[in-house]
């Protein structure tokens, strides 16, 4: 699995630096087009170029987002409940965003190449609209890939693991605590 590992995260990083490099060039457009509007020379067409590099820059951080377990996470509750429950949740959770990402991204992959088949272009500049609905779903299939080898990681916690205590994980004190 070490192997499997490594590539995601490679794969991962050079998603997010193609996230980054649409970020900035999305502040420099901006930056111009309000530069330029005050000479009363808007760049046409920032509207839709906008929109396109939000989404992708929406799907290349999505795997980036998973691996750092940075999304919703209530960890609050779940820290105080029994380490079996806990596995049992993340198992269930882990199941359900694999189906549902895994829909996601072929229905999107199917909306791609419809929107290629028809042709379909953006309103001011023309760009056709399939390549960045296929990014988008190549970023939430590439979540789904991640969601595979987490589920793979804990059902191996899972039956490998020593048998969890009755007894719910205690929370990490705070600096402040005296114990």
């Amino acid at each position: 699995m070490n192997l499997i590992e490594t590539l995601l995260k490679k794969m991962t990083r050079i998603q997010l630096a193609l996230g980054g490099c649409f970020l900035v060039i999305m502040i420099v457009l901006t930056c111009a087009n309000i530069f330029l509007r005050q000479f009363g020379l808007p760049i046409r067409g920032t509207f839709e170029l906008m929109g396109f590099m939000g989404a992708l820059i929406f799907a290349l951080s999505l795997g980036y987002s998973s691996e750092k377990k940075e999304h919703i996470y209530v960890n609050i509750l779940f820290h105080r409940l029994p380490i079996a429950f806990q596995r049992g949740a993340k198992l269930l959770s882990g199941l359900i965003s694999l189906l549902f990402f895994g829909l996601l991204s072929f229905q999107l992959v199917k909306n791609g190449l419809n929107l290629k088949a028809v042709e379909e272009v953006s309103e001011t500049l023309r760009v056709p609209y399939y390549p960045v609905v296929i990014v988008v779903a190549l970023g939430t299939g590439f979540l789904s890939l991640q969601f595979i080898f987490e589920l793979a990681s804990t059902l191996r916690d899972m039956f490998t693991a020593p048998p969890p205590s009755s007894q719910p994980a205690s929370l990490p004190s705070s600096p402040g605590d005296p114990s």
